[in-house]
């Protein structure tokens, strides 16, 4: 992907200003679950990805491997309702609250963070 492969986007210049992308223009979007906690799974988002969150109340992200903006839920009906939208306190992570409707994962489960937990030392 390159920067000039996505359209310009109508993010506010305020917040536009204050994100650190990385080199392909992306911020790793963190979707939590509102009410629980419960972290659900990581995402990328570029401006217009992080816009159309913001206006619309469903989780758009970039998907590096497809090119392409993407809805979540808009094909499985896994949908993420927003609830709110905040920056880390560098501005290069966003924190997305959601509702959660069926499994996150596209593995089918609810979170992508319960299959491989790691051992830790003793």
């Amino acid at each position: 992907m390159t920067g000039n492969a996505r359209p310009s986007s109508a993010l506010d210049p305020a917040i536009a200003a204050r994100l650190k992308r990385d080199a392909d223009g992306l911020v790793p979007a963190i979707a939590q679950q509102y009410d629980t906690g419960e972290v659900l799974m990581l995402g990328w988002m570029d401006d217009e990805a992080l816009h159309r969150t913001l206006t619309t109340g469903r989780c758009t992200y970039w998907s590096r491997s497809r090119q392409e903006y993407w809805v979540k839920g808009d094909t499985s009906g896994h949908v993420q309702q927003v609830k709110s939208v905040a920056l880390d306190c560098d501005a290069d992570t966003i924190l997305v609250k959601v509702d959660q409707t069926g499994p996150a994962c596209h593995t089918g489960t609810r979170t992508c963070f319960d299959a491989d937990s790691l051992p830790l030392a003793q």
